[in-house]
């Protein structure tokens, strides 16, 4: 959507607000032993205090709150009675949802407990190319070209980006124009970042696949050539400098 007036930008902003909130206290939350359904449901009380709706339930029927992966589960994993975290787990929880009729979205990839398995370069590469992302865009800036940054500090840190997987615009629904943005650099898009719109950037790194695939259960994704993903995502608003970023309250760059 586009920002028109300060009305909007409330709506946004506590919208930013109840998803950001969830995901930060859902991160503090986890830990051995928990399942990942016990940790949706806490996620779904937290979105509940505020009058939040799952955006991903809203709009595809998703079986959760919050989309919870773990291990070599890439992204949309399905919470469940029977998927205890270890200490050492690699997990992704992805928070969206909808409030007084504005969207928002954010995500955050960490460990559980001691880096025993070693995905903190993973982890920490994500975390800094979002950031370095984020503090290059503002409007007129090309799309494709924040993609070809986010691609090219994944390389230098010896990853691989997912190409079939990017960020969204925001607003007025879970996804909107402009769609697919990707993190690495399609040439043939000219499209550029608009002041005053939202957006919601993520980042999609990778060890070993390039590409994500679904599981049987229809929601799970994993990696072509397996291997582990991070991802971090925030939802910003453009404006000619730095972006405002709505869901900052969840910590995920500190």
């Amino acid at each position: 959507m586009s920002i028109t007036n300060e009305q909007e930008l409330a709506g946004m902003r506590k919208a930013g607000e109840a998803v950001a909130y969830a995901l930060r206290e859902m991160t503090k939350y986890a830990r051995p032993g928990m399942t990942t359904k016990d940790l949706d449901e806490y996620g779904a009380s937290i979105l509940s205090d505020f009058g939040a709706r799952s955006a991903p339930y809203l709009t595809y029927g998703f079986p959760g709150w919050t989309c919870i992966s773990v291990g070599n589960e890439f992204c949309h994993g399905i919470p469940s009675k029977s998927r205890v975290l270890q200490e050492g787990d690699l997990i992704n929880i992805d928070v969206s949802a909808e409030l007084e009729g504005f969207w928002a979205d954010n995500g955050n990839s960490f460990i559980i407990g001691e880096d025993i398995h070693k995905h903190r370069k993973l982890v920490d590469a994500s975390r800094d190319i979002l950031k370095k992302a984020i503090d290059h865009i503002k409007g007129g800036v090309k799309i494709a070209d924040i993609g070809g940054l986010m691609e090219t500090e994944a390389k230098k840190r010896g990853f691989k980006v997912i190409k079939n997987l990017g960020g969204h615009g925001i607003g007025r629904s879970l996804h909107e124009k402009p769609d697919e943005l990707m993190n690495y650099r399609n040439r043939f898009d000219g499209r550029r970042f608009k002041k005053n719109s939202v957006v919601a950037i993520e980042t999609f790194i990778s060890t070993s696949s390039s590409i994500a695939v679904d599981l049987e259960d229809g929601w799970t994704m994993v990696g072509n050539k397996g291997g582990f993903m991070a991802q971090h995502e925030h939802t910003l608003l453009i404006t000619d400098g730095k972006p405002v970023i709505l869901t900052e309250m969840n910590g995920i760059l500190n």
